[in-house]
C-alpha cells in the first residue's frame, strides 16, 4: 500500500507543531509550571509584581515559539512550495523540485498529533508535518499506515 499527498508548511502549521514540542519537553512544562506557581503566590500576596512576572513568564514561550514559527515560515526554502510525501513499506519518501530523501520506518523516533498535524519525529528534533488539513480523509490511511510500520509505543497519535 501506498500513500502520496502534499502538503505546506505554513506559519500556523509551525507554530502548532513548536507549541507541541515544546511543551512536551521538560523546560516548556517547567516555565508553565513557575509561572502558574507565580500567579498561586500573586492570589496569596496580592502583590502586582509578582502577577506581572508570571504573566510575562506564562506568555513569553508562546509570544517567542510564534516569532520564531512566522520567521522560519518565511525563511526557509522548502516551506515555500508544496512538500509531496509519498508513505509506502518502505518508509516515507518527501521530495520537492527534484530532491528526494527517503528515511526507513525503523529510523523513525515516534508519531504524535497535535490539534493541527500529524507529526512523525525522523530525529530528536526533526519531523515530517502532515497538517491535518492537506490530508483531508486521508489523515486516516496515513494514521494507519504510521501504526502499522511503527511500534505501538513510539505512536502517539489521537485522531
Amino acid at each position: 500500500m501506498e500513500i502520496e499527498f502534499d502538503v505546506k508548511i505554513t506559519t500556523a502549521i509551525l507554530y502548532d507543531y513548536m507549541l507541541q514540542h515544546t511543551y512536551s519537553h521538560l523546560p516548556g512544562l517547567m516555565g508553565t509550571l513557575v509561572g502558574v506557581l507565580m500567579l498561586f503566590l500573586f492570589a496569596a500576596n496580592r502583590q502586582p509584581l509578582i502577577l506581572i512576572i508570571a504573566v510575562v513568564i506564562l506568555l513569553y514561550l508562546p509570544w517567542t515559539l510564534f516569532l520564531r514559527a512566522a520567521s522560519q515560515a518565511k525563511a526557509t526554502p522548502a516551506f515555500q512550495k508544496p512538500l509531496h510525501y509519498r508513505l509506502s513499506e518502505e518508509g516515507i519518501e518527501v521530495s520537492q523540485e527534484g530532491t528526494t530523501e527517503q528515511m526507513a520506518w525503523d529510523g523513525m523516533v515516534k508519531a504524535v498529533s497535535t490539534p493541527k498535524s500529524i507529526v512523525v519525529y525522523t530525529t530528536a528534533v526533526n519531523a515530517c508535518i502532515f497538517p491535518k488539513s492537506d490530508l483531508g480523509d486521508g489523515k486516516y490511511k496515513v494514521i494507519e499506515m504510521i501504526s502499522t510500520h511503527m511500534p505501538p509505543k513510539k505512536v502517539k497519535i489521537r485522531g
